[in-house]
């Protein structure tokens, strides 16, 4: 559609800092492009946190936490959103994997004649299985997504299985939308041998995994290397974290890490795992293929836009019992294997920059959107 510039965006996040997780870490992506493309911004976030973005002013929504993830804050329904938004009166509204005060916004949005851009970005429904508090409402969960979605002008899914999960729903005007990766970050020269030296003094190969330590990433999976002849390391933190140290007494847990230390682990690794089945797309596979490091994920949601198996990576059977074990034993026993599907995986995030897909974002989908909206409003 061409170059849009000068255009006003409202950004209803579920999630943002200080929260570190996939939906917070993509809008601040989203809002450091469009703040050096010119744009103005007003960011509605849910839970307690600073009042400013890079001077961008962000309206933090009432929250509560939920049992067991208490530091994911629920953002509620807020009338100071509609109101921010009436006041602010922007030419778009983003949605960044709207729930609860995202289904907020769209409704202020519509009543104000809006255009909206949805991202779905976290399977809500699948995460909800795996908390017996939550998993009772798992179809309804679902409905909701779906009628929020099906409400909004355009939705953005990351991957081509929640595309498809979407549009077989019923959700309409679904395109894909992927993520970028921060290639300055996470790049093979930040190795560190003295540290890979620490982790595995006697040389082993060292696996790891990078992400929440939460039910739904199944990271107790990797009780299925134990026997193998290597070092695992687990990156991160979370509500799991204790049962794991007792479950994977052979694990080395190196906490919450952030920045170039992450970076520096990442390219560290010979073999990055993800083990959770219900990612909507899995930054952290990007992030360990941009450090040049060979990557095993589930065969299922995201990865498999990822990972092309054999080339740029390999996948897993996640209800096939020894089927992770199988792949990383793969890739340990074959050292040439493992630096081909490295290179490969290196190359194919070479064009995937935040900028890039921010301008893709903007260019191609905020336009057509915006089109759209001017185009009733001429006929109406």
């Amino acid at each position: 559609m061409g170059n849009v510039r000068g255009v006003r965006i409202v950004m209803v996040a579920e999630s943002f800092l200080p929260q570190i997780n996939g939906v917070a870490n993509t809008v601040r992506h989203v809002a450091d492009r469009l703040l050096a493309r010119g744009h103005e911004l007003l960011i509605i976030a849910a839970g307690p946190g600073p009042d400013s973005y890079r001077d961008v002013p962000v309206l933090r929504a009432r929250s509560f936490g939920i049992p067991g993830y208490k530091e994911f804050p629920v953002g509620l329904p807020d009338p100071s959103i509609e109101r921010a938004m009436a006041e602010f009166r922007p030419d778009l509204v983003h949605l960044a994997s709207p729930f609860i005060i995202g289904a907020y916004g769209l409704r202020s949005a519509r009543k104000l004649g809006l255009p909206t851009v949805a991202i779905f970005q976290t399977d809500i429904a699948g995460f909800a299985r795996q908390y017996p508090w939550f998993a009772a409402a798992d179809r309804g969960v679902w409905r909701w997504v779906r009628r929020v979605h099906s409400r909004a002008d355009r939705t953005l899914a990351p991957s081509t299985a929640s595309v498809q999960q979407l549009v077989q729903s019923g959700v309409p005007r679904v395109h894909l939308w992927g993520r970028g990766v921060n290639l300055d970050l996470f790049d093979p020269k930040h190795r560190d041998e003295n540290w890979r030296r620490e982790i595995s003094p006697d040389g082993r190969p060292i696996v790891g995994y990078v992400g929440r330590l939460a039910a739904e990433k199944k990271v107790r999976r990797l009780a299925e290397l134990a026997d193998l002849n290597c070092r695992v390391v687990i990156v991160g933190d979370g509500p799991d974290r204790a049962a794991l140290e007792n479950s994977l007494p052979g694990a080395t847990f190196l906490g919450m890490r952030r920045g170039a230390d992450l970076a520096s682990i990442f390219a560290g690794l010979d073999v990055f795992v993800h083990t959770g089945e219900h990612e909507t797309f899995c930054q952290t596979i990007q992030e360990a293929q941009a450090s040049g490091v060979a990557t095993v994920g589930p065969a299922a949601g995201g990865p498999l836009d990822l990972i092309r198996p054999g080339s740029t990576g390999l996948l897993f059977d996640p209800g096939r019992p020894g089927s992770l074990r199988e792949a990383v034993k793969t890739l340990l026993d074959d050292p040439a294997a493992r630096s081909r599907v490295a290179a490969n995986g290196l190359e194919r995030v070479q064009t995937r920059t935040w900028p890039a897909v921010v301008d893709d974002l903007v260019d191609r989908h905020y336009a057509e959107v915006l089109h759209e909206a001017a185009a009733v409003r001429r006929v109406a």
